[in-house]
């Protein structure tokens, strides 16, 4: 057995595959349900709905969905992408011990203690049939994997096989009309959705688990007679064909191999034994010190069984599927179906070279290990693990290639591991005294040596020289001279892989090299030639594989920073996908991954992170949508490129944030637009602010006074006196956006002419048209319109900036002009101070405070001085 992942937890009750990822459901005594990815050994999820032991569990077949019941009479349908319990089915009136889904049909069969078997239509949520007949806990049931069949078993010590072709003709809605009628005269009269068709009896005890075979008319069941009993059926019955002894307590569980002629089972007697199904002949053992086993599962596709105990459960395999081969020159030799082929790589030709007999033993695991060849003597060296590591030498005369009626009597031996080290001397491992004897052809001992580490196997490193192995490190073994020529620090090295030149040395462990598994099924690579890979897979069947090796030599060269590379593969090759995409984003690449993107979203996401705003708002004309229209907005204002920024206002119709802008930019005309075009819409508190952004309020503010209506001036800071606005220039390049390394090398894609949107530029705007900025022109100069003479502050922030400290002095003057009654002055100082305040610049938080404060204080001061001013003109 070889175990490939081990969990140590509650006792394991209920176990399930997943039939493509490498993840297993184990549902446990404690109520919690673990799922696990046995490839890299992490738990991935765990769900803890259930109150008690939870006995079955079982993945669906196509759906992101499992089932699990237990101990709470409670079965529930799970979504592991979501990590939630999506529905519970009632109606079991005990513990339910197995649950499955269905392979075609949306149903679910589950068995109790309550002695009925229930069937169920998770897709209606609703309980289907309910089939009785067995009179103690019904310990199993299961649906046959392609006919309308369930087993199961009961400790009423009977395995009874029912019939649920009813129920499927019911569930298929049939076309015939008087099927139809049969139909409805069963829904009104009463009707048996599921018949008992055979009752099979010839246990002791009670029956602990039945199965089908995947593909033959047979059954297997255990009991606790201590007794795996094979039983055979047709179409008219069912009869016992033999019975299987070997395990000292009850048997727990036990299937047919998906992939063999065997049995496997489990026991409380801490064991798992194999079977030969056709000679129903133990032929293996596996035990446990201390726990017992409770259930097995088998991997619908791959060649993994598990089993859970009372301390967790193990994921293994029978016996090893990879396949032992060996490259020499143009030819690969190997064995498959127990004989010793090459295939030639040039004309891709499988020849059969020599037969390789049976191993006596039955035990499993002895197919050949490694496999080593002399090109010289034509000499073939097999190891397997029979009889606790042998090997067998195989010479092969050149004229027997392809006669299948050539055999020869292989010269055998001892040891742990074989590998030829000259043309005509192999070295074994002999594990017992950590020493190599090297053999000639007649299989004799002609020298031995002591190794300097302890091996636990040897490799070939070149003529006379050896590769050994141990559990941390790796060495490199001179036999004539009995020197370490090298040694290495290392993890469990697997395999050993060298170059043609012997210069350089693969180690390959388990998890210090990870491979990235994109195919169904694993395959051995045993050469590549240019996009070519040959390998072997599991049946040893010589495979061919063309592989395009743009992206991975794209990637490369982008590493490399070989970009004249790069962009020579952007022009001709025909790399997408959104790996690629991705890949780009995360090496800071957006405006390379522009060049593979046709989704305008995509595009208009990219543009805006590489800065190409050119780019972006072609994507956003295309999209024409608000969210998008408003990120650009955002994203020209950070780089000051002002003319985007109007645009992008303009198609969203944000006269508030466009309003603004005229009015830093210094376009005071647009602002008078603005006001005519508030005033169209009835947006009366817009065009009121606008009327104060242009001083139109002096007239409005007067006739008010005079009416006195000073509660509303209370609100109302005067725009008397303001300071003198912005002239209109062009963009402020807040952020100056560098040009990439692809920038002018690229096709320029996606700057076509960009063209207005007439019908949207006018739409809802009022009968006043307004003076939509030119989009075309904007995009034209890229944001580099600007120049030293037309806008003298590129090095830094706008003109007429002010600090928080220079608005201190103003109001000490304004302060002082109050004390000494100079009304008119300290309201123009006032006055300036509330129209400056929206330019300030501060520089912290608590500044932000300070300046919310000042605005409260200056309005008082204001209305106070409009007071004063007032009385002084009237006692005067």
């Amino acid at each position: 057995m070889l175990t490939k992942f081990e969990t140590k937890s509650n006792r394991v009750k209920g176990l399930s595959f997943h039939p493509r990822r490498p993840w297993i459901l184990a549902s446990l005594h404690s109520g919690v349900i673990q799922m696990w990815d046995y490839r890299m050994g992490t738990l991935l999820d765990r769900f803890d709905e259930h109150d008690g032991p939870v006995r079955g569990v079982h993945f669906h077949a196509t759906q992101p969905l499992f089932v699990s019941g237990g101990d709470d009479y409670k079965i529930k349908v799970w979504n592991y992408k979501t990590h939630r319990c999506l529905f519970t089915l009632h109606g079991h009136l005990d513990y339910i011990r197995t649950v499955q889904f269905h392979h075609e049909y949306p149903w679910i069969v589950s068995a109790s203690d309550d002695q009925t078997i229930r069937i169920w239509n998770w897709q209606s949520r609703t309980c289907v049939a309910v089939l009785t007949g067995h009179n103690h806990y019904v310990m199993c049931a299961s649906f046959h994997p392609k006919e309308d069949l369930v087993v199961s078993a009961s400790l009423d010590q009977t395995v009874r096989v029912w019939d649920i072709g009813a129920l499927r003709k019911k569930t298929v809605s049939p076309a015939d009309d008087i099927l139809r009628l049969t139909q409805m005269n069963t829904d009104l009269f009463g009707g048996v959705d599921a018949v008992v068709k055979y009752v099979l009896e010839g246990h002791d005890r009670g029956v602990n688990w039945a199965s089908f075979h995947p593909s033959l008319p047979l059954i297997v069941s255990g009991a606790d007679d201590r007794q795996v009993k094979l039983w055979r059926m047709n179409d008219t019955k069912a009869w016992e064909v033999d019975t299987l002894r070997g395990h000292m307590n009850n048997v727990s569980c036990v299937m047919f191999h998906a992939k063999q002629d065997i049995i496997v089972s489990n026991s409380e007697d801490k064991s798992i034994r194999i079977w030969d199904a056709t000679k129903r002949t133990g032929i293996q053992t596996f035990r446990r010190e201390h726990d017992r086993f409770w259930i097995l599962a088998a991997h619908p596709e791959m060649n993994l069984l598990a089993a859970g105990h009372d301390s967790g459960m193990i994921v293994f395999k029978l016996e090893r599927e990879r396949p032992a081969f060996c490259v020499s020159g143009d030819t690969v030799f190997y064995v498959k179906d127990r004989f010793l082929r090459f295939y030639e790589y040039s004309t891709q030709k499988e020849v059969q070279v020599a037969p390789i007999r049976r191993p006596g033993s039955v035990s499993l695991n002895q197919s050949p290990r490694t496999l080593s060849y002399s090109p010289t003597e034509n000499a073939v060296l097999i190891c397997s693990d029979a009889d606790g590591g042998s090997y067998e030498l195989y010479i092969v005369p050149k004229d027997s290639a392809g006669r299948s009626d050539y055999l020869q009597e292989a010269k055998k031996g001892a040891g742990g591991s074989a590998v030829f080290v000259a043309r005509n001397r192999f070295a074994v491992l002999e594990k017992s005294s950590n020493q190599v004897l090297v053999r000639n052809l007649k299989n004799e001992i002609v020298k031995k040596s002591p190794l300097p580490i302890a091996t636990d196997a040897i490799y070939y490193a070149g003529t006379g020289n050896l590769l050994c192995k141990a559990e941390d490190r790796v060495a490199i073994y001179d036999l004539q001279q009995r020197l370490v020529l090298g040694e290495l620090q290392t993890p469990a090295v697997k395999y050993v892989v060298w170059s043609t030149d012997m210069e350089s040395v693969a180690l390959l462990s388990k998890h210090a090299v990870r491979d990235h598994k994109t195919l169904d099924v694993p395959i051995y690579i045993t050469r590549v030639v240019g996009n070519n890979i040959f390998c072997l897979d599991r049946d040893g069947k010589n495979k061919l594989i063309a592989v395009d090796a743009s992206e991975y030599i794209f990637k490369l060269a982008l590493l490399r920073k070989r970009y004249d590379h790069v962009m020579s593969m952007i022009k001709n090759s025909q790399l997408c996908g959104q790996a690629v995409i991705s890949y780009l984003q995360q090496k800071g690449f957006p405006e390379v991954a522009l060049h593979f993107v046709k989704d305008e979203k995509t595009r208009f996401n990219l543009a805006l992170e590489s800065g190409n705003i050119q780019i972006a708002v072609a994507s956003a004309k295309e999209i024409d949508d608000k969210d998008h229209w408003y990120r650009l907005g955002i994203e020209a204002l950070r780089q000051g490129n002002v003319g985007i920024v109007e645009y992008a206002y303009q198609r969203t119709k944000n006269f508030e944030r466009l309003a603004f802008l005229y009015l830093i930019t210094g376009y005071l005309d647009k602002v008078g637009f603005m006001c005519k075009i508030a005033g169209q819409n009835n947006n009366l508190m817009g065009q009121f602010h606008m009327h104060y952004i242009l001083e139109m309020l002096r007239s409005e503010l007067r006739s008010w006074k005079m009416l006195g209506s000073y509660r509303l001036l209370m609100k109302v800071p005067l725009a008397a006196n303001s300071p003198a606005p912005l002239t209109a220039c062009g963009d402020w390049p807040l952020l100056r956006v560098m040009r990439g390394i692809f920038e002018g090398g690229l096709d320029a894609t996606g700057r076509a002419e960009l063209e207005e949107d007439d019908e949207a530029a006018g739409a809802d705007w009022g009968d006043e048209d307004l003076d939509i900025v030119d989009a075309s022109e904007v995009v034209a100069n890229g944001g580099d319109g600007w120049s030293e003479s037309a806008s003298p502050n590129v090095r830094g922030p706008p003109a007429l900036v002010f600090s928080f400290s220079q608005l201190e002095d103003r109001l000490k003057a304004a302060y002082k002009a109050t004390t000494e009654g100079k009304f008119p002055e300290a309201l123009r100082q006032f006055q300036s101070i509330l129209h400056t305040i929206p330019i300030i610049v501060v520089d912290s938080r608590r500044e932000v405070d300070e300046v919310k404060e000042l605005i409260e204080i200056v309005r008082e001061y204001v209305l106070g001085s409009e007071n004063g001013t007032e009385e002084k003109g009237i006692e005067g």
